[in-house]
């Protein structure tokens, strides 16, 4: 089962790296929005701390949801083109199959992050965040991939075609653009401020806030964990019965 994983892992990075529109969608995009944010839109926003600080860890988030589209598309086109088909003639387990989309988009997501920290370093980040607080940072992040990357794996899974495995993840890459991310959620309009306070995105953003500002609260951090949990598991589960009923 490991080998066949580390086989399924390696098929999918190289899937990743033949094809620059992924690429760009997972590093390069999430670092345009951060410049064009923190660099051109960051002096409208009054948010008590230098804006690069606020939005670092919402910036964050948005990395690992970028790639998300690609990865449903590449899930749903090993399902739609026969390619699960073949693996199963190889005797190859469905779990090697799932996981090693999982772990590829995990892995494409640090990229990613690394990319927009480097960024942020370079528009005057500075966190106060210590030793610990980094590895809690780190912790929250690949947490927050793996729950992202089952659940997108499900869509990919669900979806009727890649096109149509694509759009599903598009409310994904939108979400965060509707909780902490930009701006706080006491700050928006009635009814988007409710709706930014109570989402699943909130709570990871606050919490990866706390820790990078060295003051991690909680209660966020409790909420985060719950989310990211929870959304793994639902994601799991409806993968694993998606591609048994479909396979």
């Amino acid at each position: 089962m490991k080998s066949q994983s580390m086989v399924m892992l390696r098929r999918n990075l190289k899937h990743v790296a033949r094809n620059p529109t992924s690429v760009f969608n997972a590093v390069l995009m999430p670092v345009v929005v951060m410049l064009m944010f923190v660099y051109l839109l960051g002096g409208a926003f009054s948010v008590g701390v230098d804006y690069v600080d606020y939005a670092t860890p919402g910036m964050l988030l948005l990395a690992v949801c970028y790639g998300l589209g690609a990865v449903a598309t590449s899930v749903n086109s090993d399902m739609t083109k026969g390619v699960i088909n073949r693996f199963k003639v190889m005797d190859v387990s469905r779990g090697a199959v799932l996981t090693g989309h999982v772990v590829a988009s995990v892995l494409t997501n640090l990229v990613a992050i690394g990319a927009i920290i480097g960024v942020a370093f370079l528009l005057g980040f500075s966190p106060a965040a210590s030793l610990l607080d980094w590895l809690g940072v780190v912790g929250m992040v690949v947490l927050l991939a793996v729950a992202a990357g089952w659940f997108t794996v499900a869509l990919g899974l669900f979806a009727k075609s890649p096109e149509t495995a694509g759009l599903a993840a598009v409310p994904l890459v939108m979400l965060p653009f509707f909780s902490s991310a930009i701006v706080p959620a006491a700050k928006m309009g009635p009814g988007v401020r409710e709706f930014a306070q109570y989402q699943p995105f909130t709570p990871i953003i606050e919490t990866l806030r706390g820790l990078l500002n060295g003051a991690p609260a909680a209660g966020d951090a409790i909420a985060a964990v719950a989310w990211c949990v929870g959304i793994a598991l639902v994601g799991y589960l409806w993968a694993r019965s998606t591609f048994t009923r479909r396979a």
